[in-house]
């Protein structure tokens, strides 16, 4: 059985990167076919910051993976400090609403209590985005209060214990 079928989270290189913002996927996978898993912006963005990180903890993103298919991202969206993982996540917008998001960041928590290194997992979420908050909840995460971002405006924090 290869790593894809055993796993929905699978780690994120800066080859596989560079494939998917080539429009290819990356071995062992398939892109989702009507609809990407995120523009171009967000892919080099999200490959900027993973390398950032990655200099000094990895694994720092996640492909999302279902029956091969890529069908989102998960990934660190600024480096770990006093334990503290701060995550961002997306999917296709053909594959919302079917429980991938919430079984990847179940697996994440599950890798994230086997890591030494992590305490903590924190998230944001728009206030207005239900189904994210959904997302955390099912998956014990405890909403600790709201902040203005510069770029989203109103989120929610999230934060779960993970020792």
């Amino acid at each position: 059985m290869s790593n894809v079928e055993k796993n929905m989270i699978i780690e994120l290189t800066a080859y596989d990167f560079a494939a998917l913002l080539n429009g290819a996927a990356p071995a062992d996978t398939r892109l989702v076919s009507d609809s990407a898993i995120a523009p171009p912006e967000v892919l080099e963005m999200l490959a900027r910051i993973a390398a950032e990180i990655g200099a000094d903890f990895t694994p720092s993103a996640w492909l999302i993976v279902e029956d091969g298919e890529i069908v989102g991202l998960c990934s660190l969206i600024r480096a770990p400090e006093n334990g503290e993982i701060h995550i961002g996540y997306g999917i296709a917008p053909s594959r919302e609403r079917r429980g991938y998001v919430t079984r990847a960041i179940g697996e994440l928590l599950e890798w994230a209590r086997r890591d030494p290194r992590v305490t903590l997992v924190s998230a944001d979420t728009g206030v207005e985005n239900i189904a994210s908050q959904r997302v955390l909840e099912r998956n014990g995460f405890i909403r600790i209060g709201e902040r203005i971002d510069p770029e989203d405006g109103r989120v929610n924090c999230w934060q779960a214990s993970v020792d």
